[in-house]
């Protein structure tokens, strides 16, 4: 029996509905006018459609250093046998590798502490935060997988035991994302809506789903209520980029069939006050280089 109450119940009936949000989008109380890293605009904006975007955020040098580890990464062939490590379904190339913020990586770690960031999503949630979850998304030229569209949060609800709706996610792109090869896809307004899905939630669903994820997933009809209504933007732009977006933003990307790659390093910061509890699905907790139950607070550089 989880100790925290379940104020967004998912995969436990049919068919699926939405539920109303019941917790904050911006939890800074901005009327209060204290000076902070985004201006007015920025976070009306971010409040009605779930997401900022930064074009080149990160200069070409500092970029350059973070595609050479991503690549001594990539090659790496002691690195593709390690747990924190994900292929793509029909290959042995690298999809994703979790926990890149620990394992003594220096470069992503700093990253992660970096306050350009770290500021940013400490202001949205008025909060100090930890990471929930980091990862490097490859996306490989030609053979690329899609991700299809979920909210992060109802995953990170129901398998992680995340309480409520007070985390950001943090995608940072280590080279251009343009429509050919599969970029970040976001429905704007989405985040106000929880999706309560349909299926039971397997054992071990993480083995799976992070190849290629079967529940937790919207339906057709709901998705199709969403896109009617917020349309869908693609996360552009050249190596360096930054979006943030809502943690229960509904998100996806295309397969990429072009030669080039898509690769972006992938930062979730959560509040310290809504550390994880029990996974309200009602099965184990998935691996700590997953989702964090140490809360070891981002001390921005």
């Amino acid at each position: 029996m989880n100790a925290a109450v379940d104020v967004y119940p998912s995969r436990v009936a049919a068919p699926a509905g939405f539920l109303p949000r019941k917790d904050p989008v911006v939890y800074r109380d901005v009327r209060l006018g204290q000076p902070g890293p985004l201006t007015e605009s920025e976070i009306a904006f971010y409040e009605e459609n779930g997401f900022l975007r930064f074009e080149s955020l990160f200069s070409a040098e500092e970029v350059a250093g973070f595609q050479e580890e991503l690549l001594r990464l990539r090659d790496s062939e002691e690195m593709k046998r390690a747990q924190e490590v994900i292929l793509e379904p029909q290959s042995d190339e690298i999809r994703s590798i979790f926990a890149v913020h620990k394992n003594n990586n220096v470069v992503f770690r700093r990253l992660a502490q970096d306050r350009r960031i770290v500021d940013r999503v400490s202001f949205l949630l008025d909060s100090p935060v930890y990471i929930h979850q980091s990862r490097i998304n490859y996306k490989p030229g030609i053979h690329g997988k899609e991700f299809f569209w979920h909210s992060d949060f109802e995953t990170w609800h129901m398998e992680d035991g995340m309480p409520r709706m007070r985390a950001i996610s943090c995608s940072i792109s280590l080279s251009e994302n343009n429509e050919f090869n599969g970029p970040l896809m976001l429905i704007p307004g989405s985040h106000r809506h929880f999706l309560s899905c349909v299926g039971e939630t397997p054992e071990n669903h993480y083995e799976q789903s992070l190849r290629e994820q079967e529940y937790g997933v919207p339906d057709s009809e709901s998705l199709n209520w969403l896109v009617d209504r917020g349309g869908i933007v693609s996360a552009k732009g050249p190596a360096g980029s930054v979006t943030f977006f809502e943690c229960n933003m509904m998100h996806g990307s295309n397969s990429n069939i072009a030669p080039w790659p898509r690769s972006n390093v992938f930062y979730v910061y959560n509040s310290v006050e809504n550390v994880l509890t029990k996974p309200f699905c009602g099965l184990a907790p998935r691996p700590e280089y997953i989702a964090s139950r140490e809360v070891d607070v981002v001390k921005p550089l």
